[in-house]
């Protein structure tokens, strides 16, 4: 058990999951990169949709941590791999899936 990285990935889900609280509930968008309130055509589906893929990245990195904690896989790198992939998988998606809430250029 490696307690000091559990309790580092526990402060990083909370920081990102209070992002993603702010955005999808508070509709604090301006905290989504790159927003440009002149071309954005929904805000209120825009914070819902990067607000909750935000919480599904800090979902992730607490499933890391539960795995760090209980060193499910013997100290093995694949779970920060899986993890890697998860977030280029669901930053591309909020990347990509942020472009239905924009007027064309």
């Amino acid at each position: 058990m490696a307690t000091d990285s559990v309790i580092g990935l526990l402060v990083t889900a909370g920081f990102i999951g209070a992002f993603g609280v702010l955005i999808k509930y508070f509709g604090v968008v301006e905290l989504i990169a790159g927003y440009d309130p002149e071309r954005v055509t929904d805000e209120d589906g825009l914070a819902d949709f990067i607000g909750t893929n935000t919480l599904y990245v800090a979902a992730l990195v607490l499933l890391v941590a539960a795995v760090e904690y209980t060193d499910s896989f013997g100290g093995s790198d694949a779970v920060w791999i899986a993890f890697a992939v998860g977030v280029v998988v669901l930053a591309a998606r909020m990347i990509v899936g942020a472009r239905r809430y924009e007027e064309p250029r």
